[in-house]
């Protein structure tokens, strides 16, 4: 196990009608930014339950946080957050909006180029503006964590960047909005929490860190478990805790803590999000299966681990590996996310663009930094 610090000063409420108590965690003298998505929450009663306890406050709405938020989108709220001398913002969503809320709270007081701070990570976010979530979609973990993604329609870019300033105060997380939605987020939400513990899971076996991977394990188990049965029927409310516990402790930075970290996929699908408009979850389950064949020899041990302790496969290391990257593929497609460029796009010409990408940032991916623009181009071909 690698030396670390682990810090997160998120209170998690956590349970069914927690969002009723929402007054409670809010100052009564804040003027408050309610930031939201497309309108869903309208139609599902979200809307309406969280403006009923807000009543009591001076609150300003800003509405149209797309999916893979946008900073152009997001600059009109930066705007509207300075005029109005905002002091604390709410996010009401899932990980698109809760990023999007981290970027507003981050670029409100920040003097410089706003996309310069997406650019540089995060780095040099001195202050943000407090905030707190209330989770709409279990997916991404971002209601307990400080990072963001964040796209550029004009560049065609979809960038990372986390600073300690911007984990929410608070987040609430009741499980009955899961009821409402719709099948196809759900999966995805599924898929995006499965792939954020094998980020972080997946690596050479060079860590040493049995508790971190006795706690992936066990978040790969229950999603295996609970993910289908919350799709089946959205209405299991046990099925759906469960679920939606699992996505956020997927990336809170505990299992991530002292060991080696992958993300080659997550950086990869962002790529095909920017140029094909492909949902997220979608991408990570079309890179996944590449990057473990490409870069099989250096995963082999840990995915023969996975085999065993998740997929409870027996046999040789290299076989059982193998299998693990082929049970991983059918359990995405059983959740109807499918796993090939071509299931989604006509134009795979246009995938091209993409590792040059890599060379031109000079980014070099996956725990050991050795995979590189032609590697990209490598993993990539491994999935029309």
């Amino acid at each position: 196990m690698f030396s670390f610090e682990l810090y997160n000063p998120t209170k998690l409420i956590f349970g069914q009608n927690k969002i009723e108590t929402i007054n409670k965690y809010l100052k009564p003298d804040d003027k408050i930014l309610l930031v939201y998505g497309g309108g869903s929450i309208k139609s599902n009663g979200i809307y309406n339950k969280v403006t009923k306890e807000l009543k009591a406050f001076n609150v300003i709405e800003f509405s149209g946080v797309e999916p893979n938020p946008t900073y152009e989108t997001l600059m009109k709220a930066v705007e509207l957050a300075r005029t109005e001398k905002i002091d604390f913002l709410l996010a009401v969503g899932g990980g698109s909006v809760i990023d999007g809320v981290k970027f507003i709270s981050a670029a409100i007081n920040y003097d410089k180029n706003e996309w310069k701070m997406v650019v540089n990570g995060g780095a040099d976010i001195h202050s943000a503006v407090p905030f707190g979530t209330i989770l709409t979609l279990p997916a991404t973990g971002s209601e307990m964590n400080s990072g963001a993604v964040i796209s550029n329609a004009e560049t065609k870019e979809k960038l990372v960047f986390a600073n300690d300033k911007c984990f929410p105060v608070f987040s609430i997380l009741d499980p009955i909005v899961i009821a409402s939605l719709p099948k196809r987020q759900i999966s995805n939400g599924i898929v995006d929490a499965f792939v954020h513990t094998l980020e972080q899971y997946i690596t050479d076996n060079s860590s040493n860190c049995p508790v971190q991977d006795s706690f992936a394990e066990g978040l790969l188990k229950t999603l295996i478990n609970e993910g289908p049965k919350v799709l089946a029927d959205p209405n299991n409310i046990e099925a759906s805790k469960n679920f939606m516990f699992s996505a956020t402790m997927a990336l809170n930075g505990l299992i991530g803590s002292g060991v080696k970290q992958d993300w080659a996929t997550h950086m990869i699908g962002h790529e095909l999000t920017a140029v094909f408009g492909i949902d997220h979850a979608q991408s990570l389950a079309i890179v996944l299966p590449g990057v473990w064949t490409v870069m099989f020899d250096e995963k082999k041990e840990k995915l023969a681990q996975y085999a065993r302790n998740v997929w409870g496969l027996v046999g040789d290391n290299e076989d059982i590996a193998e299998q693990a990257i082929e049970k991983t593929e059918e359990f995405f497609q059983s959740l109807n996310v499918m796993t090939r460029i071509v299931d989604y796009v006509t134009e795979c010409y246009l995938v091209w663009e993409i590792p040059p990408r890599f060379k031109e940032r000079g980014w070099k991916l996956g725990e050991n930094k050795n995979i590189d623009s032609l590697k990209v181009e490598e993993i990539l071909k491994t999935r029309l």
